[in-house]
């Protein structure tokens, strides 16, 4: 496990129009903590993740990982993207080992390794496959092997069920929960679905509109397994869409939305 301090970050993209995207960010992330990051397009949740990640570098402020500064990409961090992004010619257990090879892990260690995730997430049998083969969500399942393989303290992951179905999405937030609970990880994970955030997190941080600022962080101190209709999960929903829209009532939120 891991954790994360975020101190004072912005960051502005530099152009003829200078874009300020990130304004004063600061955050604790504790170890083997959920966190979710939410806010309206635009507002940085992707850049944030990705200067957690080292992919960027803040303008101004610093990351820290267990009191280190982040200035590039680190073995304690694993990185799930909304795309997979598998390599078509290599079978799913060539790509679940991919990272365990460009970092030279011992050759011998690496298909107990890749048979130990696949397992993990539900798709031992499908090794020898190609990624043609696999559903979408089977193919995201394989990003998340293929993260954890690296035995990273941290997962950060941008939108990793947005491009599938509803129905699959709820089977990967199940399966995502169930491996976390297995894997004690500390993580990061961006979505611009509410009820997501509140189904699997620890705490949800709320940016604002572009500069995205923390404009709140909720806590969600519900034991797991959690119930997707649980009454206190709906009235954090609810606290979360108030803030959004700068209503005080849930009267106030029914007419706004």
């Amino acid at each position: 496990m891991a954790q994360f301090k975020v101190s004072g970050v912005s960051k502005i993209y530099e152009g003829t129009n200078p874009t300020v995207t990130l304004q004063d960010i600061d955050l604790q992330v504790e170890d083997g903590e959920f966190i979710c990051i939410i806010g309206p397009s635009g507002c940085g949740k992707s850049t944030l993740l990705e200067l957690l990640a080292g992919l960027q570098q803040a303008t101004s402020g610093q990351i820290y990982i267990d009191g280190e500064a982040i200035t590039g990409p680190n073995k304690k961090l694993g990185v799930v993207f909304q795309d997979p992004s598998l390599y078509p010619w290599r079978t799913i257990a060539k790509n679940v080992g991919l990272g365990l090879e460009f970092s030279r892990h011992d050759k011998k260690e690496i298909p107990k390794l890749v048979k130990k995730y696949l397992k993990l997430v539900g798709l031992e049998q499908f090794s020898s496959k190609y990624p043609h083969q696999l559903s979408g969500g089977m193919r995201q399942r394989v990003g998340i092997a293929r993260a954890l393989a690296s035995s990273p303290e941290v997962l950060l992951m941008d939108e990793p069920f947005g491009a599938v179905d509803h129905l699959t999405r709820l089977t990967l937030q199940d399966d995502l929960l169930e491996i976390w609970d297995q894997e004690k990880k500390t993580v990061v994970f961006v979505t611009h679905d509410v009820s997501e955030a509140v189904y699997l997190a620890d705490r949800i941080i709320l940016l604002s509109p572009r500069p995205g600022r923390v404009q709140d962080i909720f806590s969600v101190n519900i034991p797991r397994p959690r119930k997707r209709d649980d009454l206190v999960l709906l009235e954090i929903q609810n606290q979360i869409y108030r803030s959004i829209y700068h209503v005080k009532t849930d009267e106030d939120l029914e007419f706004v939305i």
